[in-house]
């Protein structure tokens, strides 16, 4: 069996260094490590869509900024496959059809659904009136990312700890359909980062998650100043008041973020007053270390991290045709793909009917 791997993101805005330690790192060691027959990153905006309903021209710019995150942060259209989820019907297909081996009651257990939809505020029950309740599309979504996996018999998905209630949702669907109609679709299994640190960043505010609309993300493409002025002004520990207090790390997103980007060859460049990271938070917890410079090293570390990328990326934006050439090329080749196991899924549940008629007429 092939070693297939599917992955991708929603379009919903330029990418951040979330996404890049949590994910797009990661995609380019997977893809460079020669492990995998095939490789199919999706930038989904289908699903996008499921809660941006109302707004789709914030979907459609999205598509070209996230394709030009992906091949700035070093994804190789030769070795990946990029596709555009609405380009292939053929999900929409598997989509209906697993619908239904999926109850309501199963959707609506689901902890990554219910996260989502606290998330965004959506009503539920007798308060889902109006345009607050639950758009279907959006609770039905870990069908239709069943759909995305199986499609391209992908048995690896690279994902956070916070997705791995969807790919269980996923090896239920295939169980069932296996069950019922005979051995046709890959089960899939979870690839979790092996840095849990990278998993998930805060913001830059301290809350939970890096979000565009609360303003706290720093983006890829960010230039030099607001990368500096983003670091610069991150939430530390509040009751850090003075130099000499003692601080705290835990829960403190500047640390956070070095947790995720500082390594040891740091230290000589840009801070050689200590040698790894561990002896400054001993110093911050004893007292005596300021936040500003932990922020300035912070600063340093990410401008060096991120120059290559922006760099690359601006070439990129400077043809742009090109960009959306590699698109094209890689949603023919996904869809063919995802047609195969179409016609092997309408075979499995006996509904292709014309086929054997027309091979029939045709003896």
């Amino acid at each position: 069996m092939k070693n297939i791997i599917l992955t991708g993101d929603r379009p919903t805005g330029k990418l951040h260094i979330g996404h890049y330690v949590g994910s797009l790192k990661n995609r380019v060691a997977l893809q460079d490590s020669g492990k995998y027959d095939e490789i199919y990153i999706m930038i989904a905006d289908a699903q996008a869509t499921t809660d941006n309903a109302d707004n789709l021209e914030k979907v459609r710019a999205s598509v070209i900024e996230v394709a030009l995150d992906y091949l700035a942060c070093g994804i190789d259209p030769q070795k990946s496959t990029i596709l555009v989820q609405t380009q292939i019907p053929e999900l929409c297909e598997l989509t209906f059809y697993y619908m239904n081996l999926v109850t309501l009651a199963r959707l609506e257990r689901n902890p990554t659904v219910k996260n989502e939809i606290k998330l965004r505020g959506f009503n539920i029950g007798a308060n889902a009136g109006g345009n607050t309740g639950i758009p279907v599309g959006f609770l039905t979504y870990p069908i239709s990312q069943a759909a995305d996996i199986t499609a391209f018999l992908a048995n690896t998905v690279p994902v956070g700890e916070d997705q791995m209630p969807m790919i269980e949702q996923t090896r239920e669907i295939v169980r069932s359909f296996n069950s019922l109609y005979g051995e046709t679709l890959v089960e899939p299994k979870e690839l979790l980062p092996a840095n849990k640190t990278c998993g998930r960043l805060p913001g830059t505010d301290g809350k939970a998650k890096m979000s565009k609309s609360l303003g706290n993300c720093i983006y890829i493409s960010d230039s030099p100043e607001e990368i500096k002025r983003k670091v610069m002004g991150m939430f530390t520990d509040p009751n850090h008041l003075r130099v000499e207090d003692p601080g705290k790390v835990e829960g403190n997103p500047v640390f956070a973020y070095l947790d995720a980007f500082a390594r040891n060859e740091h230290f000589p460049e840009f801070w050689s007053d200590y040698s790894c990271l561990n002896e400054v938070k001993e110093h911050y917890q004893k007292g005596g270390l300021g936040d500003v410079k932990i922020k300035k090293f912070l600063n340093n570390i990410l401008q060096e991290e991120l120059r290559p990328i922006r760099e690359k990326r601006e070439t990129f934006q400077k043809d742009l045709p090109s960009v959306y050439q590699i698109l094209i090329e890689g949603t023919k080749k996904a869809r063919a793909k995802a047609a195969a196991t179409t016609h092997s899924v309408r075979s499995a549940m006996k509904i292709n009917y014309f086929e054997g008629m027309m091979k029939h007429q045709q003896s």
